[in-house]
């Protein structure tokens, strides 16, 4: 059937699905034990709010479906690439993965955990692994100092405390 003959209000508008947190082309999708169980959780709770929906409008429902879908399909291809690393059996020594760092920075005291990107919420001083300033700690020791470049800026950064 040509376009032309279609109501304009039965065109329905694709959904939009949010992305999932950006993780690098080519980068292992690291989570800790939590996180797994995190997104473990979040498949429950979207297939519960799947089959709990309860919408009577046919076109609402299936754009509502779509979105749950979509967010569903997003998940699982996260679930299933997602690599457990126990914070337990890193180099307690250093700034690894599913560390709890405590640095100074500017003169200010701060702490972060490194955890997988799905994980990661600034609120909860949560950092993803991939940020750069995860990836300018990995590797670093109590005590160590160095420059973080932040754009033109340059922050010394002095590594007080790794916790695991």
């Amino acid at each position: 059937m040509s376009r032309g003959f279609v109501k304009e209000s039965d065109q329905e508008e694709p959904p939009v699905i949010p992305p999932r947190a950006s993780l690098p082309d080519g980068v292992t999708n690291y989570v800790t034990p939590q996180g797994k169980e995190m997104l473990r959780e979040e498949k429950i709770k979207l297939e519960k709010q799947r089959t709990d929906l309860n919408i009577q409008d046919d076109t609402e429902r299936r754009r509502e479906l779509a979105v749950i879908d979509g967010k569903l399909k997003l998940l699982n291809e996260r679930l299933n690439s997602a690599q457990v690393l126990n914070p337990e059996q890193q180099n307690k020594s250093e700034v690894r993965f599913g560390a709890n760092v405590k640095f100074k920075m500017n003169g200010s005291i701060q702490d972060f955990k490194i955890v997988g990107v799905d994980e990661a919420n600034i609120k909860e001083k949560k950092i993803a692994f991939t940020s750069p300033l995860a990836i300018a700690m990995t590797s670093k020791k109590e005590g160590d100092n160095f420059e973080f470049k932040l754009g033109q800026d340059s922050r010394p950064i002095e590594i007080l405390e790794i916790n695991y």
